[in-house]
């Protein structure tokens, strides 16, 4: 499955093993583990469940910050009830790797309805 837009590149591809799911953002990209993209979905649920919980006390130009921890993951969701980056740190639980990643506007929301429809059709 493939997911192609201006800025960002979703794949999934269970023939490549251990490391099936590819994330394009404009100039990188990373490729990641079932487990691992599972937990990044859940995640990214969690986060967008904060942000739905306050949208409504929040005025259109107010800016705001959520953050949330879940290791591997660390997220940080940033700008408007309506408009949202996203920046990742991942910490390798095998200590074999580590990365960040950051999504910018609109990307982040696209890329988060992507990846939450990517993984329900599998589910």
């Amino acid at each position: 499955m493939v997911k192609n837009q201006n800025r960002y590149k979703l794949l999934r591809d269970f023939k490549k093993g251990k490391f099936c799911f590819l994330i394009s953002v404009d100039n990188w990209s990373i490729e990641l583990q079932k487990s691992e993209f599972q937990s990044l979905y859940l995640l990214l649920i969690k986060i967008h469940e904060q942000l739905l919980g306050i949208k409504n006390e929040l005025m259109d130009e107010e800016s705001i910050t959520l953050e949330l921890e879940q290791l591997p993951w660390y997220i940080e969701l940033e700008g408007k009830k309506n408009e949202w980056s996203l920046r990742f740190v991942f910490e390798s639980q095998d200590q074999t790797r580590s990365f960040e990643m950051y999504w910018p506007i609109p990307t982040a929301q696209n890329l988060f309805y992507e990846i939450k429809n990517m993984w329900e059709s599998m589910n």
